[in-house]
């Protein structure tokens, strides 16, 4: 793996002011985003690893503080933790060490053959549908062709590397999860009140390996957000 990917850093912890989830950071901060200690997972075990991009941080607040409103009108939505907000590229589903070992210099590849891509989040639906959804998201727009193509080059590096994904073949749908639903749940108004929003341009500039891990559960057994750790991240190719 080369000089540019940077490694291990706990992304959400609980109990800390929300920031941006997948920036890198190299030490604690107040924001609770610290580089992991020592090993990130036991030899023989099983990681839960997806491939993302992060928006910066004001673009997070932006689309955060359209959304707040709306939060308080669903409590039977599970609204996602604004500190690890992400756009997945990839689920790679439960990938062992040496798997993951073989999949970085493949990840860089990949990110090293495309250019920094203009996005803009806009509009919201939902998975599978609006009338019995079970996750509610927020859409991306400007260059979804160059995002689509980084999202084909990681899935085809990552089956090179002995990593073939779970859902290969399915449509490639770029957007951020806003919530997700405990039952199927009707959010076809909600869907309709947040499409009008149309956020400002950022630039997508780097690529990430990330970690899941289930949050513990609090006092009456509802799941926490979950944990996530960028195990590796790799920077997009830069024009001129």
């Amino acid at each position: 793996m080369g000089d540019n990917a940077r490694h291990a850093h706990v992304l959400s912890e609980p109990g800390h002011p929300p920031r941006t989830g997948l920036v890198p950071r190299t030490r604690q901060t107040r924001e609770g985003i610290e580089r992991a200690p020592g090993p990130t997972t036991a030899p023989g075990d099983l990681m839960r690893l997806f491939v993302a991009i992060a928006p910066p941080p004001a673009v997070l607040d932006e689309l955060d503080a359209w959304v707040e409103p709306f939060r308080a009108t669903r409590h039977d939505l599970r609204w996602t933790d604004r500190a690890a907000w992400h756009v997945t590229l990839a689920f790679l589903g439960q990938v062992s060490e040496v798997a993951a070992a073989g999949l970085l210099p493949r990840l860089e590849h990949a990110a090293g053959q495309h250019p920094q891509i203009a996005l803009a989040f806009a509009g919201a639906g939902a998975f599978p549908g609006t009338g019995r959804a079970n996750v509610l998201w927020s859409g991306i727009s400007d260059d979804r062709g160059e995002l689509a193509r980084l999202a084909e080059s990681v899935a085809v590096d990552a089956d090179r590397a002995g990593v073939p994904l779970p859902d290969r073949g399915r449509a490639f749908q770029p957007h951020l999860t806003l919530a997700r639903c405990r039952t199927p749940a009707d959010v076809t108004g909600l869907v309709a009140a947040l499409g009008g929003y149309q956020g400002q341009l950022w630039t997508a500039d780097r690529l990430h390996l990330v970690r899941s891990r289930p949050g513990a559960t609090d006092r009456v057994e509802r799941p926490a957000h979950p944990r996530y750790t960028s195990l590796a991240s790799w920077p997009l190719k830069t024009t001129g």
